[in-house]
């Protein structure tokens, strides 16, 4: 597959979307709360193009949503019906409202016209958070999903993109998860069959492209 080639078949900017997942400081961050994870996200270079692909989508004019998961101090409205959730709460570091942890980590800059949507309960951003009726409200099309991690929220991001009726484009090298062959695993056995996959250089050049329009 070429990306390029497939994204300017029905690509267009004004219908779509960037989506960053879970990109904050407490879990891909210096202090993360999985430092497995941070580590893996910074030596691949998904963050560094997560934050390169939001730079370009400010320039080209394409909207941003942050989509940030985190926790009340009391726990009301969390989540305890799976592992991850419970082991979670162990962590040393929390992802509590109002603190740095939730915040967006560097180097992914947050523009004035971009939205941060918070959720304080299950996998995924779209699921049961209201972010379908933000998207479709924006006239959002197609979603280009990027962030963390590819082991959880990632999949369900795409699944339920596809479930709602979006478009999904995810770039490979903007996702992570672990261990670090993972994600390259669930990309060719389990995202390709149901998103259209591209790279961070294959956007770049198309948003590019479209501006010089």
């Amino acid at each position: 597959m070429e990306p390029q080639e497939q994204l300017a078949e029905g690509f267009d900017p004004a219908t779509t979307v960037l989506l960053t997942v879970e990109c904050q400081r407490g879990v891909v961050g210096p202090d993360s709360a999985l430092p497995e994870l941070a580590a893996v996200a910074r030596a691949s270079g998904a963050l560094v193009n997560v934050a390169r692909l939001v730079a370009a989508a400010h320039h080209a004019g394409i909207q941003v949503v942050h989509a940030v998961a985190e926790r009340r101090p009391d726990g009301r409205g969390a989540s305890r019906n799976a592992h991850l959730f419970r082991a979670a709460e162990r962590l040393p570091v929390q992802q509590l409202t109002g603190t740095l942890a939730v915040r967006v980590a560097d180097p992914v800059p947050v523009g004035e016209g971009d939205l941060v949507v918070r959720r304080l309960h299950g996998l995924s951003p779209l699921s049961g958070t209201g972010v379908d009726a933000l998207l479709r409200n924006l006239g959002c099309r197609t979603l280009v999903v990027t962030g963390v991690s590819a082991n959880v929220a990632i999949p369900n991001t795409v699944f339920d993109a596809v479930n709602l009726g979006y478009t999904a484009v995810v770039p490979s090298d903007a996702i992570a998860g672990v261990p670090a062959d993972y994600t390259s695993a669930m990309v060719r056995h389990t995202l390709s069959l149901v998103a259209t996959l591209t790279t961070t250089e294959a956007l770049l050049r198309d948003w590019r492209h479209r501006r010089q329009r």
